[in-house]
């Protein structure tokens, strides 16, 4: 509250007026007090709805990520060799096979003949580019050095592939070599002369090869590249430069349901994290008369019915369209928690990997959804940052803050008017009381020097 005016503080009352006017503005602003209390509430109401929206959106996101089929992809692949990589991803199953390299991919290459410097003369023409398709691509040679040579060629990779360097062979001497971009028997081409005839005494050519690989009793895949993509469903092999012809390996693919396992236990564990802070934000003040029982607050969300209904629906997603969630572990406890049994987990999904998978995946519509997807659905329907209704709630509570917030500064204003009242009429007060003593020590000392009558001088 500002102060416009000083108050004289009992100088002819010989009364407090500063700790009088002090008491009255104490009373005066309790309306206001009432508004600072209720605000500071609502802050704690806003603080706490915050924070398990935090936590719910983080819910949401890793539910989602459960929900998806390609999580539960756990059939993980392994080499008995080094230099071959396996990757496993939906649709992969157990199983084994043995690969044998028969070819690694390799690219086309040209080294032309003949050596020269950077900025020597190389053509006097433009060069015509072939490409494995048939395709002629003008190279434009610019002054006919071999740097402009090089430079004509790059500038075509993007349409043909090929690219060129010069390969140091001696102190100022350079040879022109040309290779294609990319692996495979497909990328062959030729470099010549305009009207054919041969560039830089001609050229030593290297075909590019396919990988090739042998599974046995007959059974070959080719690739352009060292990667082999679906080799067999659900599995890509790649292979090592650093490996050789007739170089073997034993491709084992089995379960790991280890990662899976440890993923259902955080998100349970998340939600229990949620409805626990629900649980302590909700509670209600308990008290007894007994000396030795303490009385407890409320929690600052006691009564509130949108963190209630979160956590109803929070642990009503354990039952659904995809029957018992006890099969894959999650059991829900006598005081409103969830449990997770990881060994019955673990051996149920050993038993039946896709059958457990359904229980939380997304389904084709959402009465067939799994746990998870479940989860990401209510947790998206209260954390989401437009229309979720913890953020609703959140906005709500901000906005009568604010609200409340206008009205403390309303009463700032009137509680300074008010003071400034007090200290003018009590201010007045002391000088009309200074101005009565004043006449009144006048009167006494006029009245003390009038003549007094009857004494013995006047006989």
């Amino acid at each position: 509250m500002a102060t416009s005016t000083s108050s004289i503080s009992g100088l002819a009352s010989g009364l407090d007026t500063a700790s009088i006017i002090s008491q009255l503005m104490t009373l005066e602003a309790q309306p206001q007090t009432r508004l600072k209390t209720q605000q500071t509430t609502e802050k704690s109401v806003v603080s706490a709805l915050q924070t398990i929206n935090t936590s719910v959106a983080s819910l949401a996101t890793a539910a989602a990520s459960l929900a998806k089929a390609s999580t539960w992809q756990t059939v993980k692949g392994t080499s008995s060799a080094t230099g071959f990589s396996v990757t496993t991803s939906t649709g992969a199953t157990a199983g084994s096979f043995d690969v044998k390299v028969v070819s690694l991919a390799s690219r086309s290459q040209a080294a032309f003949s003949t050596a020269s410097g950077l900025s020597d003369t190389v053509t006097s023409q433009n060069l015509t580019l072939t490409t494995n398709d048939g395709t002629e691509h003008d190279v434009d040679t610019g002054s006919g050095s071999l740097t402009d040579v090089i430079k004509g060629i790059n500038d075509l990779t993007s349409e043909t592939g090929i690219t060129a360097t010069a390969v140091k062979v001696a102190d100022g001497s350079y040879k022109l070599l040309v290779q294609s971009a990319t692996t495979g028997a497909d990328t062959s081409f030729t470099l010549t002369n305009a009207d054919g005839s041969d560039l830089l005494g001609g050229a030593t050519v290297k075909d590019g090869t396919d990988a090739s690989i042998d599974l046995g009793l007959g059974v070959v895949a080719t690739s352009s590249t060292n990667t082999f993509e679906d080799v067999t469903p659900g599995v890509d092999l790649t292979l090592s430069s650093s490996l050789a012809v007739g170089d073997t390996s034993t491709i084992s693919l089995a379960q790991d349901s280890s990662d899976i396992t440890a993923t259902v236990k955080s998100l349970v564990d998340s939600i229990n994290s949620i409805l626990t802070s629900i649980d302590t934000q909700s509670k209600f003040a308990s008290s007894s008369s007994s000396s030795s029982t303490s009385t407890t607050s409320s929690g600052v969300l006691a009564g509130d019915a949108v963190t209630r209904d979160l956590r109803y629906a929070l642990l009503n997603t354990v039952f659904g369209g995809t029957g018992s969630m006890a099969t894959a572990g999650i059991q829900t406890t006598r005081d409103g928690m969830l449990t997770f049994d990881e060994d019955t987990f673990t051996a149920a999904y050993a038993a039946d990997p896709e059958g457990i998978a359904a229980k939380f995946t997304s389904g084709a519509t959402t009465d067939a959804d799994g746990f998870a997807a479940r989860v990401a659905t209510v947790a998206k329907a209260a954390s989401d940052s437009i229309d979720g209704s913890v953020t609703k709630a959140v906005k709500s509570h901000n906005t009568l803050v604010d609200t409340l917030q206008s009205q403390i500064d309303d009463w700032d204003t009137r509680l300074a008017l008010k003071k400034s009242t007090l200290e003018a009429q009590y201010t007045a007060l002391e000088t009309t009381m200074q101005s009565l003593n004043s006449q009144s020590s006048y009167l006494t000392s006029q009245i003390a020097g009038l003549p007094t009558w009857g004494s013995s001088s006047s006989s």
